[in-house]
């Protein structure tokens, strides 16, 4: 059985479907009703060599936080789910990644612990990015979201950088860099000394 996963979660606020291939690398399938969060969640698949197929309707009239937070928690889910008992995984992993002028450093570990540390600072006057608008700091709420819904630790700082989208555009590369390496399989049992993760 490979290490796949489907999961679905419909509130009043939004109805979302996520399937994961961590193992058949395709091309990302995203529909959110935002573009430009379409654009970094196809970053993370095409770069994590995860198949990542999102469907999400949300209640973009009243904004995006919503749509974008229950995305983050139904990936994290789905990816916990796919990783199973975590047998042979690499675990750990860091990256350094950078766009243009921007740099983003990521750290994360497969550990079942959720912690986010998220040092991304875009400035008062950072405008909205696509139509409907995404807001820079909403990503810091998707990957919460996600860092407990997977169980992962995550660390994402921003180096230096001035522009929002190549900022964004950086941190989902750098975060699908380091889970590419850290799902790879390299050996076997579970990488703990507890013995489970």
């Amino acid at each position: 059985m490979g290490r796949t996963a489907e999961r679905s979660r419909t509130t009043a606020e939004s109805d979302v479907t996520i399937r994961l291939d961590l193992d058949s690398p395709a091309v990302p399938v995203v529909a959110t009703g935002l573009p430009f969060f379409d654009h970094m969640l196809a970053q993370l698949g095409k770069h994590s060599g995860i198949t990542l197929d999102v469907t999400a309707r949300g209640d973009l009239q009243v904004d995006a936080h919503h749509t974008v937070e229950d995305v983050g928690i139904v990936l994290g889910g789905a990816l916990s789910e796919a990783l199973g008992d975590k047998s042979g995984i690499t675990r750990f992993a860091s990256v350094a990644v950078p766009l243009d002028e921007s740099l983003v450093s990521v750290a994360l570990d497969l550990s079942g612990r959720p912690y986010l540390h998220y040092d991304v600072d875009f400035g008062a006057d950072s405008a909205p990015l696509g139509s409907p608008p995404f807001e820079p700091q909403l990503a810091e709420e998707f990957w919460r979201a996600f860092a407990t819904g997977a169980g992962v630790t995550l660390h994402i700082g921003l180096a230096y950088g001035r522009n929002p989208h190549h900022i964004l555009e950086a941190c989902f590369k750098g975060v699908a860099r380091a889970l590419r390496q850290a799902i790879r399989i390299e050996g076997g049992g579970v990488p703990s000394t507890k013995g489970t993760l």
